[in-house]
């Protein structure tokens, strides 16, 4: 019977908690809905749904899944038990496999079926499972990171093939105990023998060269190699004793050259050094990684001040974009001499400007403008106006929602795992900050596992009070790799960036999970923020000027008062004791903003916690008295409205910076840009501008509505299971049929729909199999012009949406497209 017929069997025989389960844990089963229970076992049996479902699978599940697939064979109906897979796992069980068995089966990876033909009566009272039919596609070539037999090395490698024989027949010669062979796969057999068992492959190490078993222990987790030259150096059976490891074993078979560069352990060898096991390391277990510990007081003083560190740099970041906003490329991104300027004006890395500006690009702070291709503030920004907690939260949520991975800025274009900043990959470029390639769709995912494992790991580790462990990313990339081996490649290009973004959030401090992180982890951001709100100090309002015409910042300022500050002095040093320091410049640039010096005086008698010393109060008079009190400038239009307000938010918007706005009344302002211009842009604002007459200069503003933000971000964790109104609606429709209630008697399935989902993958079955087996198949086939015809053809290769076929009649090879397939049919099927 068809494996997708035999699951489908099984799933209608299933109670309703039970599918549940099922769609909880493979979502996607139901996304969209199915019609029946021939279709979701279709899905199911679909290469991209058991991907899917693999890559939630812990590692003694797929040790397990590995060694059945290894074990099995649905083209001859041979099957397999917990008996038989303990054989072939070490230190297993017999009811911890049957365990972990029954899970994977509650998942729809594999089905109960049938003993083998010739079970002894014991072994047939035993449950006997088969696993899905996409699995072989879905783990590759090396399961279990195993190579694969010589028989099919035999048949797939033809330069292999064609010196087996000889090589069979050498090693026969110089008294290995190996039988001759006349032809490659009589040959392939002998070499599969001869190394059956381990003791048999220690007989034939026991001659080989030093360091051949250092070199067959980097084969211990995947069967291929890179060798230079390696089908050159498998050409002569090497017997002197300076020879290499790597010829020596070449030339013996025990590795087989794929091409000129790499070479393959064939599965017999490799389990025969693994001690005749498939499965090494067995183990129910998680690892328990060794931790240091730091105090809490520690731990929490450091997440706050990156906290606090991390929120006066993101309104630096923002200051310094209203005061020029940053180009980006014609590639795409922003370069790396804008960044440079943007790192030099926040005074730290280049890199760590590459992740604030990350961090401001995917929380909205900055937006791209499409006009002119800068990245600038949006008007009327709201996370300005926010208490300290509830940015740090927005920053957060923005974080864990988006799919961009900030660490990877500078890292090279092609790498496959984060390095050294500024190392450039084979292209010779690196990931430009808020470019394209820093996009990682997976990224909200492992954010939200990596923050569970810390909370997990920290659990377990029960530290004494007052006591925090200490996690690096070699404990939870060794946790991540048991939770979910099949993801592995991607926690570790992402984790060592995952923990340094989230200790610059305050997620972890000193290195430990903070209480924050603990409370993000678990989904209680209300508790977050309370936290927060509880210990992290208020913003300061007051700073402490100096007689060397500098004022220092005590601590965090609030960022209202950062931004004042800023127009009239210039930020050095790092940290919360900025120094601003006052010049003739810089004031220079306050009273060019508009201000004078009664102002400027004001505001920093109101701030500073200290008497404005008389070199500043004179650097301020003096630069204001040379200063220019008569100005003449281009005015080419005017903005006249009776509400002062809406004209001074006009003022402050910076989305209007481009018009050059300047007040001249209370009720006046004048732009540099032509009035149907300057309609435009206030249009876009969300204003109602309305010109005179086509002549005017003048542009009326008859209404204002308020300028808008775009709204923080809430944060909704990745979902792992559908909506239980979605799995209600789901089971509705499954159980709408009575003939398909669990237990009926006598109920076949129908025939699948042409063209369905069924169809397709009962199709793709049946031609997998016929290419297996060399076998004929009648297939239903349409032509461009709708006209269908049968042909009876012998399948080759499937790949890519396409089948190639042999036509034995015609005696020729096509290519046909996949979805001009109605229905495929094996003869034999037929012939009954």
């Amino acid at each position: 019977m068809s494996l997708i017929r035999a699951l489908s069997k099984e799933l209608q025989a299933r109670s309703d908690d039970s599918l549940r389960a099922l769609f909880s844990a493979r979502p996607d089963l139901i996304s969209p809905g199915v019609p029946d229970f021939a279709a979701l076992a279709a899905r199911a049996s679909g290469r991209v749904s058991v991907q899917r479902a693999l890559e939630r699978l812990n590692r003694p599940q797929m040790q397990v899944l590995e060694t059945l697939h290894l074990c099995t064979n649905a083209d001859t109906g041979h099957s397999a038990s917990a008996a038989t897979l303990k054989k072939l796992i070490n230190g297993s069980s017999v009811a911890a496999i049957d365990r972990l068995l029954h899970s994977l089966q509650e998942l729809a990876l594999v089905h109960r079926t049938d003993p083998p033909h010739g079970a002894t009566p014991a072994a047939a009272k035993a449950r006997h499972y088969l696993p899905v039919g996409s699995l072989k596609d879905v783990i590759g070539i090396y399961p279990a990171g195993l190579g694969r037999s010589y028989t099919e090395l035999v048949r797939l490698q033809p330069a292999f093939a064609q010196r087996v024989v000889q090589l069979v027949g050498e090693l026969h010669r110089s008294g290995a105990s190996i039988a001759p062979a006349t032809t490659p796969m009589e040959a392939a057999l002998a070499l599969q023998h001869w190394t059956a068992t381990p003791e048999s492959v220690q007989d034939i190490l026991a001659s080989a060269p030093e360091r051949t078993s250092a070199l067959l222990a980097r084969f211990g987790n995947w069967a291929m190699g890179a060798v230079p030259q390696a089908q050159r150096r498998a050409t002569v059976l090497h017997e002197s004793s300076d020879v290499g490891p790597v010829d020596w074993l070449l030339a013996r078979g025990l590795l087989v050259p794929l091409d000129a560069a790499h070479v393959e352990l064939p599965h017999s060898v490799g389990v025969s050094l693994r001690g005749g096991f498939v499965i090494e390391d067995f183990s129910l277990v998680p690892p328990v990684p060794r931790l240091g510990l730091t105090s809490a007081g520690l731990r929490r003083n450091a997440a706050l001040g990156a906290i606090a560190e991390t929120l006066r740099l993101v309104g630096e970041v923002l200051y310094t974009v209203r005061e020029q906003p940053l180009a980006t490329l014609r590639s795409g991104g922003v370069g790396v001499r804008e960044m440079k300027r943007l790192a030099d004006s926040l005074r730290i890395g280049v890199q760590e400007a590459g992740v604030l500006a990350e961090l401001c690009g995917m929380a909205g702070l900055l937006r791209l403008d499409v006009d002119s291709s800068a990245w600038v503030q949006p008007p009327q920004l709201e996370w300005l106006a926010l208490p300290r907690q509830e940015q740090w939260l927005w920053l957060v949520n923005a974080w864990l929602a988006s799919e961009r991975a900030p660490s990877l800025v500078g890292q090279p274009v092609n790498a496959a795992a984060p390095g050294p900043a500024g190392h450039r990959g084979m292209a010779g470029t690196t990931i430009n900050a808020l470019s394209a390639e820093a996009q990682r769709p997976d990224a909200p995912v492992v954010r939200k596992r990596v923050l569970e494992i810390l909370n997990e790991l920290t659990l377990e580790a029960a530290a004494p009070d007052g006591q925090a462990p200490v996690l690096d990313a070699s404990a939870v990339l060794a946790r991540a790799e048991w939770t979910q081996p099949r993801m592995a490649r991607r926690f570790s290009s992402l984790i060592r960036g995952i923990l340094m973004e989230a200790e610059m959030l305050g997620l972890i401090g000193s290195g430990a999970l903070s209480q924050l992180g603990a409370a993000i982890a678990a989904e209680r951001p209300d508790d977050a923020l309370g936290i927060l709100g509880e210990h992290l100090p208020a913003a300061l309002q007051h700073i402490l000027l100096q007689a060397d015409l500098t004022a220092v910042a005590p601590g965090y300022l609030d960022p209202e008062l950062s931004d004042r500050l800023l127009t009239m002095a210039v930020a050095e040093g790092q940290g919360p004791a900025t120094i601003y320091r006052f010049s003739v410049a810089s004031v220079r640039r306050a009273l060019d903003a508009g201000q004078d010096a009664a102002a400027i005086l004001e505001f920093l008698h109101r701030h500073s916690a200290t008497a404005i010393p008389q070199p500043l109060q004179y650097l301020i008079e003096d630069t204001a008295a040379r200063h220019s009190r008569l100005r003449v400038g281009a005015a080419a239009s005017f903005i006249q409205s009776e509400d002062e307000t809406a004209l001074l938010d006009l003022l402050n918007a910076p989305a209007a910076a481009g018009l050059g706005l300047v007040r001249i009344a209370p009720t006046v302002v004048i732009s540099h840009a032509a009035p149907r211009d300057t309609a435009q842009v206030l249009k876009g604002l969300g204003l109602s501008p309305v010109l005179e007459d086509a002549s005017s200069a003048v542009v009326r503003l008859r209404r204002s509505t308020p300028v808008s933000g775009g709204g923080r971000p809430v944060y909704t964790a990745p979902r792992t299971a559908p909506p239980e109104a979605d799995i209600d609606a789901q089971l509705a429709v499954l159980r709408s049929d009575g003939t398909r209630a669990p237990g009926a008697a006598g109920a076949h399935p129908p025939a699948a729909a042409p063209g369905s989902e069924e169809a397709t993958q009962l199709g793709l079955e049946t031609l997998l199999k016929a290419i297996r087996l060399k076998q004929r198949v009648v297939m239903n086939v349409v032509d461009g012009m709708g006209n269908a015809s049968r042909e009876c053809v012998v399948p080759v290769a499937v790949n890519g949406g396409r089948v190639r076929v042999f036509d034995p009649d015609k005696e020729t090879e096509r290519v046909l497209s996949i979805h001009r397939i109605i229905d495929v049919e094996a003869t034999e099927e037929l012939l009954q």
